[in-house]
């Protein structure tokens, strides 16, 4: 990619965009409409779930886009449910199914389960032999934290390249950012401009209205959303904003014409308030979580 749409490079080389296309919540019948409109803009990069039901769907909109398959980044994550070797081996086939792709480009673990943590690691081993058989291109983990990473890597031969985090500047999880990088893992945001504090009442204040963020973004013409975007992208990071409005679309890609400078970020870095909105990694079992993944 060009130097105004940058890419990072995975720890296997392998060059990812370091702006995503995320469709959590997206519902299944709206998916294929909404990743069109995300292509037509210009990303390149779509994460999406087994969990999320609408794999399907980005698979349709890729197929209608025109674009190559070599210039579309798919992401994917393995539910819980389908934990274990075996099991995680048919998960591929059911995601690369409905994705209507022979391989994956980046696949991930979703979420560690710290009560079977056997069966996450088999889960992941799965992943090794999927990437040695070149059926994904990268391999990586969602929402592990520094424990869940060492425990991992006690039996892992190859090193996750991407660990996808809640990440926005209410909650900018320092030490798991620190233990990526320790590893040479990307830490890839997800929620990265803060939606979540919008509709999980965790926060007292959204991230859209809060006026270090709405101060910055006056000074350089542009929003919140987009500051947080550029935060992200400045220190390193890959993130993947949803949205399902065509302008929201189009502005959260609209973040490669302005910089921010040192004052700025440190100013960012500073709202971090500690509180979690997703789920504790360390809550996550297959009693509270556990749901089937269908075949199609």
């Amino acid at each position: 990619m060009s130097n105004s749409f940058p890419d990072l490079t995975l720890n296997n080389g392998v060059r990812m965009p370091a702006l995503g296309f995320g469709v959590f919540q997206t519902p299944p019948d709206q998916t294929a409409e909404v990743v069109q409109t995300a292509l037509s803009t210009g990303y390149r990069l779509i994460d999406t779930a087994a969990a999320y039901l609408n794999e399907r769907g980005v698979g349709d909109a890729i197929a209608r886009s025109g674009l190559g398959r070599s210039e579309v980044f798919v992401e994917t994550k393995i539910w819980i449910s389908d934990y274990g070797y075996d099991a995680a081996l048919h998960a591929f086939d059911k995601s690369a199914g409905k994705l209507g792709v022979e391989q994956i480009d980046l696949l991930l673990l979703h979420q560690p389960l710290p009560a079977r943590f056997d069966l996450t690691r088999e889960a992941y081993r799965a992943l090794e032999t999927l990437l040695a058989d070149g059926r994904v291109r990268a391999i990586g983990v969602s929402n592990f934290m520094p424990q869940h990473l060492k425990d991992l890597m006690e039996t892992a031969s190859v090193v996750p390249a991407v660990n996808q985090i809640e990440v926005h500047p209410f909650f900018s999880q320092p030490q798991v950012l620190a233990a990526d990088a320790e590893y040479g893992i990307v830490s890839q945001a997800w929620s990265p401009i803060g939606g979540i504090t919008s509709y999980r009442g965790t926060h007292a204040t959204s991230t859209f209205t809060d006026p270090a963020l709405v101060a910055i973004g006056q000074a350089h013409g542009k929003t919140p959303a987009q500051v947080m975007l550029r935060w992200h992208l400045q220190q390193g990071r890959s993130a993947i904003p949803k949205s399902t409005r065509p302008e929201r679309i189009a502005e959260n890609f609209d973040v490669f014409d302005f910089q921010l400078d040192t004052a700025e970020l440190a100013a960012i870095d500073a709202l971090d308030r500690g509180v979690r909105g997703g789920p504790e990694p360390e809550a996550i079992t297959l009693e509270a979580f556990g749901r089937e993944i269908p075949e199609a």
